[in-house]
């Protein structure tokens, strides 16, 4: 099989050109038309792809590790009178569903991976869009701190998703738009239908861009705003750096299986099963985290998890229920945790919140999450015991020595939060805050017993060696029985409880709503606006609303 390429590297960028100097980088976008992720399209008027969008989420997490020096990023276009014309229509519509939905839900973390920037490492980013910025063009401006539109006559900002192609702005435009920008909703209703957009002034009044600049004045204002966000992201006064090259992961691949350091990933075609195994370090950190560099277990590791997620959504569809399974000394996991959350430098920040954002990665995935504790190496601890949390469930063997066990450490007290804003633990505990408490104390007192486990509400399910191999094989092959998109459906539905913010309604309410519609007729049937986009034929709609 064909693997897809997740850490292209900056040798081999296509569609971007980043240019760093000193507190400020310029990012832009210059799409390759005739390389497209998969040929049958081109990429004109800067539309973007998979391939596209790999190499921004690649850039971004570049920047944080290799360039903190790098307060602002001013994200512009090279390309006449055009900024970005969003997602590539043809690639959509040429796109199988579950292509489309882990597009979709790729693009949509990129961009909450600008903002993630933003909000907690200082990390400002500028959208100067000199140019027709329409669809998911705009999103990613709306992803951005601020944006500047040129003031020409001809460029506006733009969603014609609804009127054009009968599908969304799914790339989080929508909600950012109201929650975001806090444009007013009957003058979001108003621009999100009309497929030419809005321009000038107006566009400025509605608050759908901060500043309107006409050409004569472009450079100049665009070189003032952007020292003006230099300014108030180093008022932040956030630990910098040190810098760190991020080299490539390097994983040994084969038909069925993708082998890293950490982390491998195992396939049973046959079953539609995966196992994807965590290994814990082999020693204690040797002196800090900053110390150990870009090796250090904390990082690595989850940079591995995080490649192997990406490969299960896109490379492997066919695969519904993965097996978590942990190997290793828990201690050394704590280990390295306590030693991370020590480490006040950026770089450890920046680890730290790459944990996060893979974590939330993992909650993100559809397919259904088993974790599975049934060897005296297993080691739900700490920062991999948040990884069982965001399972779907937990199974464990009850061994009479007690040498199976999970342990709670620093990484569980709250800093790797969901999307709602919660710990893993308070989303497991979701309206009894005391059991949270409870289970940290236990857990202060040294390793969880299985039954322990069970008992304080860490483990699903668990039985002994008489009964767990069974227990495991029935649930694994029942879930094997039941509807895929039910389940992806439920599962998602019962990972997200809590308050809403603007990701769970991203990822939650919007992609659903996208999702639905990207399997109506009106969209992608024979007739659909996005089947027949570019054809002389116009879409033939069915009028009857549900």
């Amino acid at each position: 099989m064909e693997w897809t390429q997740f850490e292209p590297g900056p040798a081999s960028y296509r569609h971007w050109q980043l240019e760093v100097a000193g507190p400020v980088a310029k990012l832009t976008m210059k799409v390759d038309a005739a390389h497209p992720h998969k040929p049958g399209y081109e990429l004109k008027l800067n539309s973007y792809d998979l391939s596209v969008d790999i190499e921004l989420a690649d850039i971004t997490q570049r920047l944080r590790f290799e360039h903190p020096e790098v307060r602002v990023c001013v994200v512009g276009a090279d390309l006449d009178r055009v900024f970005c014309s969003g997602a590539n229509i043809y690639m959509l519509g040429a796109s199988s569903h579950s292509f489309k939905v882990n597009f979709c839900k790729f693009t949509n973390e990129t961009r909450r991976y600008l903002e993630d920037a933003s909000a907690h490492s200082a990390l400002k980013f500028l959208s100067a869009c000199k140019g027709t910025t329409a669809g998911g063009g705009y999103e990613l401006a709306l992803a951005c701190d601020e944006i500047m539109l040129v003031e020409d006559g001809n460029s506006a900002v733009s969603f014609p998703e609804t009127p054009l192609l009968a599908v969304l702005p799914g790339t989080g435009g929508l909600t950012r738009l109201v929650d975001k920008r806090k444009v007013r909703r009957d003058r979001a209703d108003v621009f999100c239908t009309l497929a030419e957009g809005i321009k000038g002034k107006r566009a400025k009044e509605w608050n759908l861009v901060d500043d309107v600049v006409p050409r004569s004045k472009w450079d100049e204002a665009v070189s003032a705003r952007t020292q003006a966000l230099v300014a108030k992201a180093s008022g932040e006064g956030r630990a910098v750096g040190p810098a760190v090259k991020l080299p490539a992961l390097a994983a040994t691949v084969k038909d069925t299986s993708r082998a890293y350091c950490y982390v491998s990933l195992d396939i049973d075609n046959k079953q539609r099963t995966a196992t994807l195994t965590v290994r814990a370090p082999s020693q204690a950190p040797q002196g800090s985290i900053t110390a150990e560099g870009v090796d250090t277990w904390s990082l690595r590791a989850f940079r591995e998890l995080d490649n192997a997620l990406l490969h299960l959504r896109f490379d492997l569809p066919q695969i519904g229920t993965v097996l978590v399974r942990t190997i290793g000394d828990r201690s050394l996991v704590l280990a390295h945790d306590e030693a991370l959350r020590a480490d006040a430098s950026g770089f450890a920040r920046e680890v730290r919140l790459l944990q996060a954002r893979v974590l939330r990665r993992l909650d993100n995935t559809a397919k259904s999450l088993f974790a599975v504790a049934d060897s005296p190496e297993s080691c739900f601890a700490g920062v991999l015991l948040e990884v069982a949390l965001a399972c779907d469930r937990a199974y464990g063997l009850i061994d009479a020595k007690e040498a199976i066990a999970l342990q709670t450490g620093v990484a569980n007290r709250g800093d790797l939060l969901t999307a709602s804003g919660l710990s893993r633990l308070a989303v497991r505990f979701y309206g009894t805050p005391a059991q949270v408490e409870k289970v940290l104390a236990e857990g202060a007192k040294g390793p969880l017993s299985v039954e322990a486990a069970e008992a304080l509400g860490l483990v699903t399910i668990a039985a002994d060696d008489i009964d767990f191999a069974d227990e495991l094989r029935i649930a694994v092959e029942e879930r094997a029985s039941l509807s895929p998109d039910a389940l992806t459906g439920m599962e998602a539905s019962l990972r997200f409880l809590g308050p809403e913010t603007m990701e769970t309604k991203i990822f939650g309410r919007l992609s659903a709503w996208q999702n639905w519609i990207f399997t109506r007729a009106n969209a992608t049937g024979e007739q659909g606006a996005l089947t027949l986009y570019g054809r002389p034929e116009r879409p033939a709609f069915q009028f009857n609303r549900t």
